[in-house]
């Protein structure tokens, strides 16, 4: 079949069948912009979602011939930049009455064609303003947005699902209201333990047996590996890729010692650089795998060249790397309030000087000391936490902290600094959303 012909066979299938049933997520792209709406994010979080989402909307308005939707992962393509401007030749082919300036274009994971941004700076300039792209590597999409695309684009990012959305997904309400009342806490709490171990990608969700979403949850890290990693970026050994993100995993919440890791590879006969190992964790961030924490001091020389920890994008992927995580609930807790912060936008660092704060989180010009304790019934523990918060908020010239815990409620005035100690999954719900 002609290229031109799939094109039309893609256009004419998706307006047929229209979009699947799907849950809304609380994010929501913009419509009619005048600019390319870039939508970046981990694979499986829930991108292609948010496109049927905005197509929804769309449709209350407009035609849905005058939508196309291409996905580039599908099997029945392998392009090339020059084969693009089929897509436009084919609609209107299709379609010969309608001015592409009315159409609208999503184009998702269209990072897999090499020079994809030239194409689409090109249909912006001379066709329609109305684009929307997915992609699930950040510096790849960032690299071309800045140079071919700059100024043309408004770039939203995706996470797997906050916990309110995991419980709107289970059709369970999140009222602040709720929480006063013992039989919904209890939910909440039972919930909130299945959200840690699983994680928050919608298609888990679903999933009643642990061995499936387990299953599943390995199966997405092996496509990342493979597809998202070996692939794109041409790795020549994947094995000590594989182990490499297996110790990030196992380091989890820690200052990560790449010398180490060089160390152990080089005692078992395997030759790889520093240099290399390094590129490594670069790339399990460009793919939205990894959240990297850097070390929060006064000089950004000292915060760029600190030793940093890694946070796994989703809890459900660590527990389906690693099995001695799988009732670590305090280190699952942590990586959790690691990718909430982050997924809210908020900027994070750890603190670290004569005692540690798990968190130093940025928002404007809102900063917030914040530990992280599944527990503080064990007064050593307590103390711990509390005087390390209590370092970092003088350290930052503040007034209050907060202590995110599994289901504690309390507040604590220290020299003259207010501490709050919250249930992470109230916390989640009320303030963090």
């Amino acid at each position: 079949m002609k290229r031109k012909d799939i094109f039309k066979e893609l256009i004419v299938e998706f307006q047929q069948d229209g979009i699947p049933d799907f849950i809304e997520r609380d994010l929501y792209l913009p419509i009619n912009t005048n600019k390319i709406i870039s939508v970046i994010g981990v694979r499986r979080s829930g991108k292609t979602y948010l496109l049927f989402q905005t197509i929804k909307k769309l449709l209350e308005n407009t035609p849905i011939e005058r939508i196309i939707y291409i996905n580039f992962e599908d099997e029945r393509l392998d392009l090339k930049a020059q084969d693009l401007s089929s897509i436009l030749e084919a609609y209107k082919e299709l379609y010969p009455e309608i001015s592409l300036k009315d159409t609208y274009l999503f184009f998702d994971e269209i990072q897999n064609i090499e020079g994809w941004e030239k194409f689409v700076r090109r249909v912006y300039d001379k066709y329609t303003k109305n684009i929307y792209i997915t992609g699930s590597n950040s510096k790849l999409l960032s690299k071309e947005i800045a140079t071919a695309l700059r100024g043309r684009t408004i770039s939203y990012e995706v996470f797997p699902l906050s916990f309110k959305e995991f419980l709107k997904f289970k059709g369970l309400s999140f009222e602040e209201k709720d929480f006063y009342n013992i039989e919904k806490r209890g939910v909440w709490k039972k919930e909130f333990l299945e959200y840690l171990e699983y994680g928050g990608f919608p298609e888990i969700i679903f999933f009643d047996d642990e061995k499936l979403k387990l299953k599943t949850l390995q199966n997405y890290f092996e496509v990342m590996l493979y597809k998202d990693l070996v692939e794109r970026f041409q790795i020549k050994n994947p094995l000590i890729l594989k182990y490499f993100i297996k110790r990030v995993v196992e380091n989890l919440g820690k200052p990560l010692s790449v010398n180490n890791i060089f160390n152990e590879l080089k005692s078992q006969g395997y030759k790889i650089s520093k240099d290399s190992l390094y590129e490594y964790l670069e790339m399990i961030e460009d793919i939205y795998l990894s959240i990297i924490v850097k070390k929060y001091s006064k000089s950004m020389l000292k915060t760029e060249f600190s030793q940093k920890k890694a946070y796994i994008v989703d809890s459900g992927l660590i527990n389906a790397l690693s099995f001695s995580f799988k009732e670590n609930y305090g280190a699952l807790l942590e990586n959790l309030i690691a990718k909430e912060f982050r997924a809210n936008g908020y900027e994070i660092f750890y603190y670290k000087e004569k005692k540690e704060c798990d968190f130093v989180v940025v928002n404007k010009n809102r900063i917030m000391p914040v530990q992280v304790s599944y527990s503080l019934y064990n007064e050593e523990t307590k103390e711990r936490e509390i005087n390390g918060l209590l370092e970092a908020a003088k350290f930052l010239n503040v007034k209050n902290g907060i202590i995110l815990t599994f289901d504690e409620f309390d507040q604590i005035i220290n020299d003259d600094i207010e501490i709050k100690i919250f249930p992470a999954y109230y916390y989640l719900i009320t303030f963090l959303n």
